[in-house]
């Protein structure tokens, strides 16, 4: 039986990938678990996996959640399985990207948004058809999508149920680059090598403090930054000989 999620490393690089295509990916509990298998390494190898990016396999990333499985009340490994898995991708140490390109759909949509960046081909899509369906979000997407691009997008995403294109995406600050489909794949690597030349303990610990602070007071946040500090990386003092060997 094929692997409903690939993993693939590369310098630092774990690329998580879908892999359904034949259902445009649809996210059933067959693919969670195998998800979930993969979140819980990659939360336990910082030292060797710097950033991760999910993406899918086929025509596009994902059409959302499985309707067929849905249909079929499929008893779920433990309560809310499902959106526990997603809240996982949000609180890995390292950042995480989603690549997306053709669909990107309601629970793949929420998957997508428990990420720290989208980066999306033009023939990219996006929609929120919890309303069509008579669904309401239990992955993340009545919390993230308003904080992603502000509560007056997220309700006319949520009540259109319409898909918006990669340009309208970027526009409304949904993904943060847009790319043609040809060269997609060239600045995705171009993106993931400048920020895995990063110190991976500064992008942790970054990552941690804007999920932390998330919600705080100016006076409450500032106060987290400082006190609750992770520090400087290891290697610092190796980084800025290497930075005032290139001023000189």
């Amino acid at each position: 039986m094929a692997e409903l999620v690939l993993r693939e490393d590369r310098n630092g690089l774990a690329t998580l990938t879908l892999n359904r295509p034949d259902k445009l990916n649809a996210l059933n509990q067959p693919l969670f678990v195998e998800l979930r298998a993969h979140l819980e390494k990659l939360a336990e190898q910082t030292d060797a996996v710097g950033l991760v990016v999910i993406r899918g396999a086929g025509k596009g990333f994902s059409a959302g959640n499985d309707i067929e499985e849905m249909s079929q009340r499929v008893r779920q490994p433990e309560l809310n399985f499902k959106g526990r898995t997603v809240d996982m991708v949000a609180l890995l140490p390292q950042p995480v990207i989603c690549a997306v390109h053709g669909v990107c759909y309601t629970g793949g949509l929420e998957l997508a948004l428990a990420c720290d960046m989208i980066v999306a081909a033009e023939s990219a899509r996006f929609a929120d058809t919890h309303a069509k369906l008579g669904l309401i979000p239990m992955w993340g997407m009545s919390q993230r999508l308003p904080r992603r691009i502000g509560a007056a997008k997220a309700i006319e995403m949520m009540t259109t149920s319409r898909p918006y294109s990669a340009a309208e995406a970027l526009a409304m600050g949904l993904v943060n680059y847009c790319f043609p489909d040809a060269v997609v794949e060239a600045e995705l690597g171009k993106l993931t090598d400048t920020i895995l030349a990063n110190s991976w303990h500064t992008l942790r610990g970054n990552k941690r403090l804007l999920r932390e602070t998330e919600g705080m007071s100016l006076a409450q946040g500032l106060a987290h930054e400082v006190y609750r500090s992770p520090g400087t990386a290891p290697d610092i003092r190796q980084r800025l000989a290497a930075f005032s060997s290139r001023k000189a």
